[in-house]
């Protein structure tokens, strides 16, 4: 007869559980998403994603919509407050400049608090910096509440952020179209509303304008848009499963608050997008791509006024010409879905194609990008006033054109080369976009009116237009010669070993 069995490590005969057992019961369990995915953004009905989607096209034609108006309000500042032309331009330019920085700042509180909260605390902090500057009594208080106004623009950041959180990175170029239509577009708006603003109102209504929208759209986010974020989401379903007696936390509830907000981990996140942008070749060269044809936008903005005053245009005319960059871009718009459904098809078509997985996001700019020189060629030598006025407005059009594709297009590929890092990547990008228009807004005027003597506003686009083809260039280095860079950058490579693990786990289990 064999001794009793002894120690917790052995069941009895009654299949009583063991001592490992009741310590892996009574430890708590970490939800992920695979735990609850059925209950996450990804899940959402179409009609309730496309919903939020709308929302968010409202919120960020809002923001560049901000970012435009403005500009039409310098007459009637330096007017008031006697300071130059120049001067009332620094408003849009400090606006614009730390609105860059904005969008880095608000992002990782997005990612650890939840997108609604602080997409709702950046626009009720917007809209409450436009009442000391729509009542200011002086030029330095509009200074003060644009630079503020600024800062607590959130911009896309998050708004691309959320897109991430309610389509798999494969599924959600529709979406970032939508996004990307409504940041281009609001930057074109501001001048078309504001001709008439100009015309017809004091200066101070561009600012109530602003105020009046900012206002709506965030009464609409606030009562139509969820919280998205998947972290948060998950700490939330692990409480409601607590409340029916399961032993689940979610991803963040057992970190203690000061490791999740420590001084090191906030900088690090605050300071990544920057150091990408200058260690990664493929960020910053399309980085400054982008930024370059963003910056072309609001420089436009600034010269506009010069180019159409050879044809006499009115406030109102001279808003309106800015109509052509937004048949650009919806013309883009309707353009990209033919080229997404081929993308989405190639990618499945060649599952182990590296070209097809990555580079071939970018085969739509082969072609599109070119409108950007043309169209700044074209522009400046049809910007002779013995020339009628509608040829410069076909250029313009080609130049909206070119930074749809591009933005569109450079947004996409960095979401899918770099992967849990791509927030940094087009932090990155939306960046050099947002400065460098800044940067460029206050020396706009001055470089059309002291360039080339008589050909002053030919000579200014030709000088555009060469610096655009080095730029556009890189558009074929990155396509060509994507796979050679990316194996050279320590991100890309974190996430190739990433992902050649997952597969070859999944390769094993089978």
């Amino acid at each position: 007869m064999s001794a009793p069995s002894t120690g917790c490590h052995r069941k009895a005969a009654s299949q009583q559980p063991t001592c490992d057992e009741i310590e892996s019961a009574s430890r708590p369990k970490t939800l992920t998403e695979a735990d609850c995915y059925s209950e996450l953004g990804f899940s959402f009905p179409s009609y309730k994603k496309w919903t939020v989607i709308i929302v968010i096209f409202l919120v960020q034609t809002s923001m560049n919509f901000n970012t435009s108006l403005y500009s039409n309000a310098i007459s009637g500042i330096s007017e008031e407050f006697n300071v130059s032309k120049q001067a009332a331009r620094c408003g849009a330019m400090i606006f614009l400049i730390l609105y860059a920085f904005g969008c880095e700042l608000w992002a990782p509180w997005s990612e650890e608090m939840g997108r609604k909260p602080i997409l709702q605390l950046s626009l009720f902090l917007v809209n409450i910096w436009q009442i000391p500057v729509g009542i200011a009594p002086n030029f330095a208080t509009i200074m003060v509440g644009r630079a503020l106004g600024g800062i607590c623009t959130a911009g896309g950041s998050v708004t691309l952020g959320m897109i991430a959180d309610l389509w798999e990175p494969d599924d959600q170029q529709y979406a970032v179209a939508c996004v990307v239509f409504s940041s281009v577009g609001g930057s074109v708006l501001g001048p078309v509303v504001g001709g008439f603003v100009e015309a017809y109102l004091p200066w101070r209504w561009n600012i109530w304008i602003q105020l009046f929208f900012g206002g709506f759209v965030q009464l609409a986010h606030l009562i139509l848009v969820p919280e998205t974020r998947t972290s948060v989401l998950i700490d939330r379903i692990a409480k409601r499963r607590r409340e029916k007696g399961e032993n689940v936390y979610g991803p963040t509830e057992l970190i203690p608050l000061k490791d999740r907000f420590s001084g090191k981990e906030i900088v690090g996140t605050w300071l990544r997008p920057f150091h990408m942008l200058l260690t990664e070749p493929i960020v910053l060269c399309l980085s400054l791509l982008s930024g370059f044809t963003d910056a072309l936008i609001f420089i436009f903005i600034q010269s506009f006024g010069l180019v159409y005053a050879q044809w006499n245009f009115s406030t109102v005319a001279v808003g309106l010409s800015f109509l052509p960059i937004m048949i650009g871009y919806i013309i883009t718009w309707i353009m990209v879905i033919p080229v997404i459904k081929r993308n989405i098809h190639e990618r499945r078509s060649k599952p182990n194609d590296e070209r097809a997985q990555y580079e071939s996001r970018l085969w739509w700019l082969l072609y599109t990008a070119p409108c950007l020189p043309i169209g700044l060629i074209g522009f400046a030598w049809t910007s002779l006033p013995q020339t009628h006025w509608i040829g410069s407005m076909f250029f313009s059009a080609l130049v909206g054109i070119a930074n749809f594709s591009i933005f569109m297009a450079t947004i996409d590929y960095m979401i899918c080369a770099y992967g849990p890092y791509s927030a940094s990547a087009t932090g990155g990008n939306g960046w050099a976009r947002d400065f460098l228009a800044g940067v460029l807004t206050v020396p706009a005027t001055p470089f059309f009116e002291n360039i080339g003597g008589d050909y002053h506003l030919e000579y200014a686009s030709t000088i555009l237009f060469c610096i655009s083809i080095f730029l556009v260039a890189t558009v074929y280095v990155v396509y060509f010669y994507g796979p050679t860079l990316r194996k050279r950058s320590p991100f890309a490579q974190k996430l190739l070993h990433a992902r050649t693990d997952i597969h070859a786990t999944m390769e094993h289990r089978k």
